[in-house]
């Protein structure tokens, strides 16, 4: 990422949960479940400063209320940022591991309940 990426700019840990604390269930699960994921494997040691400057940017723009959707319009005011989180998923994805998975999953069954979108427990 360059460096002077404003949505990398934005980021901040404190940002990141109070975004995800106000708006977890109005963004849904798939959202909430990606930026999570991006979250813990950003804690990884093993993630190069690309990758985590990747995650930093993807975290940032889902951090910004004011992104190319508004994330206020109902139904679709997440579907960009969870484009970019996907985006962020797949170019990390080596740094996503099953501990990533785990503390993810936590953190969903906190929110979210035992059930996943999958059906699986």
């Amino acid at each position: 990422m360059a460096d002077d990426n404003e949505f990398e700019e934005a980021y901040s840990e404190e940002g990141f949960w109070n975004k995800l604390r106000r708006y977890a269930t109005v963004a849904g699960r798939e959202v909430v479940e990606k930026a999570l994921l991006l979250f813990y494997a950003a804690q990884q040691e093993k993630a190069p400063a690309w990758a985590k400057a990747t995650i930093a940017g993807a975290l940032g723009y889902f951090i910004v209320p004011l992104d190319a959707v508004a994330d206020l319009t109902p139904a679709v005011g997440y579907a960009d940022d969870l484009g970019v989180l996907v985006l962020a998923v797949a170019a990390v994805a080596s740094y996503i591991n099953d501990d990533v998975r785990k503390q993810a999953a936590e953190k969903m069954r906190d929110w979210f309940g035992e059930d996943t979108p999958d059906g699986r427990p």
